[in-house]
């Protein structure tokens, strides 16, 4: 039905100009086209997918460096934890008071080799009295009102805390003021 209502009714078309569509012969290139060498392409090719090839091993390369180094500190933070119970047990042992002399100084001397062999490990030991509180390497289990102590400042440690370069070994367990 479509078709047989444009056909009753009459359109008036307006004449189109046409331009004169030049012949075969009548097109000049710009320029000359190089023609494509197969050899060349597929050496390009070749050429894109080694260096491809030797990104990828470089990235691999430093990724796997990278995930070695973080092991080896991993490996490292882990046994440091191992080891922080018999940091504790010594630390108390030191604060009782004890009438063998011989005794407390083999105690001291262990505590020292202790902390000079966790030292030479690049271990950081913090969590002093009077340092400031900071939520990263603090766990505050308590809290005081002392106005002989600034704003949240360490009043007690119950724990000292243990870091590696940046990475936190054990949170110090603190005591904090105001």
């Amino acid at each position: 039905m479509a078709e047989e209502t444009k056909k009753e009714d009459p359109v008036e078309e307006t004449p189109v100009e046409e331009t004169p569509v030049p012949e075969e012969e009548e097109l000049v290139p710009e320029a000359p086209a190089e023609e494509a060498n197969p050899w060349e392409e597929k050496y390009n090719a070749e050429h894109d997918a080694r260096l491809r090839i030797a990104a990828e091993y470089d990235n691999f390369r430093k990724r796997t460096v990278k995930e070695k180094d973080a092991a080896y500190g991993n490996g490292k933070a882990d046994t440091v934890a191992k080891f922080l119970p018999i940091y504790d047990n010594l630390e108390r042992a030191l604060k009782q008071a004890c009438e063998d002399a011989a005794f407390k100084k083999g105690v001291e001397m262990t505590m020292t080799e202790l902390v000079k062999i966790l030292t030479g490990l690049g271990v950081e030991i913090f969590g002093e009295p009077g340092d400031s509180f900071d939520p990263s390497l603090h766990n505050a289990v308590m809290h005081t009102e002392d106005e002989s102590l600034g704003e949240n400042v360490i009043a007690q440690v119950f724990q000292k805390g243990f870091k590696i370069g940046e990475k936190v070994v054990r949170f110090a367990m603190v005591q904090v003021a105001n």
